[in-house]
């Protein structure tokens, strides 16, 4: 493994961190894409992924803080206690904001968001899994298991390359909802809410193979989220499916019309003894 590729005394390059900008570098030019076509904005893009990554990362950190009981000023800055759904709160929140104020319009915004918080998440897990982080399953002799015993947390005993499962899952869902993204982005909002579901079935099926403890029915923490974001994906979907078959049956209701353009009694006898 190999967490710092190049060293230059107190300063380096480390893989975690190459491969967050790789993720960024890849979801700007996605959504500068997708910007384009759909007619919109497409200068907001590296804003809005600037917005996911600080709100991220304080949403991260608070995350970790709850979880730890604890929030110390100097972990504020460090690479650790980065938990993915804190982040995913957090960066939601803060690009949520962002896009209010943009001139693009918000729910066709979030679909186009959608398919690449899988990109990114799965580029991202490139890093853990080169860096050797310590999210790896438990041991096994499985072909593909391997030993992290440069890795930032070492262990010699080979184990679960969770961070590689997770990279094939992600970018799997992400091709699934790239090749089907013109017929769902067709209702705003369907899109989005389909991108959270699978990234909920994604981590609660990767869990399994995660060394978490398990807090109940032997479900960890993030299984239990993860199904909170199915049903909330679910729920969104459900929602915007319904209002957009409300909204044509409301325009096609003839208005009604009002007396004072009706023809008076003696008006329409006047018509009929003309014809």
């Amino acid at each position: 493994m190999y967490p710092t590729l190049i060293d230059f005394g107190p300063f380096g390059i480390h893989s975690y961190g190459l491969m967050l900008a790789c993720a960024f570098i890849a979801v700007v030019f996605v959504l500068q894409r997708e910007l384009k076509r759909r007619g919109f904005v497409s200068e907001v893009a590296s804003s809005i992924v600037m917005a996911a990554g600080i709100g991220g990362v304080v949403g991260a950190k608070l995350y970790s803080a709850l979880q730890d009981g604890q929030l110390r000023f100097d972990e504020l800055f460090s690479t650790s206690g980065l938990v993915w759904y804190g982040g995913l709160i957090g960066g939601s929140l803060a690009v949520s904001l962002y896009i209010l104020r943009s001139p693009n319009p918000y729910l066709p915004t979030i679909d186009i968001i959608g398919p690449t918080l899988l990109l990114g998440y799965g580029i991202g897990r490139i890093g853990c899994f080169l860096a050797g982080d310590g999210d790896y399953g438990p041991p096994s002799d499985l072909p593909w298991a391997m030993a992290f015993p440069n890795g930032t947390v070492p262990t010699d005993v080979p184990v679960h390359p969770t961070p590689l499962y997770e990279t094939s899952i992600s970018f799997a869902f992400f091709g699934i909802l790239w090749a089907r993204r013109h017929r769902l982005e067709e209702t705003p909002g369907v899109l989005f809410g389909a991108s959270l579901i699978l990234l909920g079935i994604e981590r609660f099926i990767v869990e399994f193979w995660r060394i978490n403890p398990r807090i109940y029915a032997g479900l960890s923490t993030a299984q239990f989220f993860s199904i909170f974001l199915v049903i909330v994906g679910s729920g969104f979907v459900f929602w915007m499916r319904s209002r957009s078959k409300v909204a044509p049956a409301v325009l096609e209701v003839e208005p009604p019309v009002s007396d004072a353009s009706k023809p008076s009694p003696r008006r329409a006898r006047r018509r009929k003894k003309r014809r």
